[in-house]
């Protein structure tokens, strides 16, 4: 079983009020020896007049990963990832010239 870490590698905020208006967030899975990651922005309009609004200066990585995650399916990308791992550990191609290891 993969896990999973996720972390918000960047914001971008309006200079009118200080509020996010792009989270950049990564998830990298490990299984194993095997990782795979995903990277994604998250858009936002914010509204300093809003109940539960933050300003930029008081964010934490938890509270902008709260809001990624209600923008966007966690498990799909979670799943995505995990199908990336599957196909490392055991890859639906292969490459060479199967005469060539008869030979020698």
């Amino acid at each position: 079983m993969a896990t999973f870490t996720w972390s918000i590698a960047n914001l971008e905020s309006n200079t009118a009020d200080g509020g996010v208006v792009v989270a950049h967030w990564r998830c990298d899975g490990v299984e194993g020896e095997l990782s795979q990651g995903a990277y994604g922005t998250v858009s936002f309009t914010p509204d300093a007049s809003a109940d539960g609004y933050v300003a930029y200066a008081d964010l934490t990585e938890e509270t902008v990963l709260g809001w990624v995650h209600g923008e966007l399916s966690k498990d799909d990308v979670e799943t995505a990832i995990t199908n990336k791992l599957a196909e490392l550990a055991n890859p639906p191609t292969q490459s060479g010239l199967p005469w060539s290891a008869s030979e020698g």
